[in-house]
């Protein structure tokens, strides 16, 4: 390729990582704030040049760089990893992204999040793969060699140990699936879509735990079996005066913290 067109085409992907940090982060206040104090955008930028130093042949160096990025970003990317457009990685401090791993488009990933893998075999794919659009909240642990889909959110310390569909969301350890998002068809009002889409930390302020909600689910149920039970006791007592009734405290929300805020 012509060195002055690789130039060309770096400094629009540079371009291109700056105008999207501005448009998703509301703490960026201009380019050249980005430019000097966003260790994401600084990782990013070198991993390009590991990455071409790897495909080179040039694995040492590649290593070396990437060695040199973590010291100096406290954001550890393998040469190896293959990165789409527009990645996001805020804050960034304890980011760690192994070698098989795959990102795609317009990715976001917050601090202390791992892209990892559970395999020592060589050569096999041992790290995820993430598609578009797709958020990582801080802490979230995302391990082994599966995809997960456009559009999803992983939630804040969620470890993710299997496949995840398009549009979902994952919290907990391992991870459980508490939404699924229909898709978005309209492509007219990208922006706001992309707003739309964009979740910080991977999740809603008005996500549910899906145990508890299931919990909470029982204890209605429960609640309403008690009333009948209570019902058919005071038939009995006028059916039989020595009929003796225990009485038996009823289980409320209350009785759970997990349950406060269903």
């Amino acid at each position: 390729m012509n060195p002055l067109k690789t130039l060309l085409t770096l400094k629009n992907d540079i371009m291109d990582d700056i105008d999207n940090i501005l448009q998703k982060d509301p703490a960026a206040k201009n380019r050249l704030e980005i430019v000097l104090a966003y260790p994401g955008l600084h990782a990013r930028t070198l991993h390009r040049l590991s990455h071409t130093l790897w495909q080179k042949d040039y694995k040492v160096t590649a290593r070396t760089l990437s060695h040199i990025t973590r010291v100096a970003t406290g954001i550890e990317i393998h040469p190896a990893t293959k990165i789409g457009k527009r990645l996001f990685i805020d804050h960034g401090m304890g980011v760690v992204i192994g070698e098989t791993a795959e990102i795609g488009d317009d990715v976001t990933l917050y601090h202390g999040v791992t892209l990892g893998g559970v395999s020592w075999e060589k050569g096999a794919k041992r790290h995820p793969t993430l598609g578009n659009n797709v958020v990582v909240g801080a802490g979230a642990k995302i391990l082994g060699g599966f995809t997960v889909g456009d559009n999803a959110k992983i939630g804040s310390n969620a470890v993710v140990v299997k496949p995840v569909p398009n549009n979902a969301t994952m919290v907990g350890a391992a991870a459980r699936m508490i939404d699924k998002e229909k898709e978005n068809h309209q492509k007219s009002n990208t922006n706001l879509n992309n707003q739309a889409l964009f979740n910080a930390y991977g999740l809603k302020p008005d996500s549910n735990d899906p145990v508890a909600s299931s919990i909470s689910t029982l204890l209605i149920h429960i609640q309403k079996q008690d009333k009948q039970i209570e019902n058919l006791a005071n038939t009995l007592c006028h059916l039989d005066p020595n009929f003796c009734k225990e009485e038996i405290h009823p289980i409320c929300k209350d009785d759970l913290e997990v349950l406060e805020n269903e």
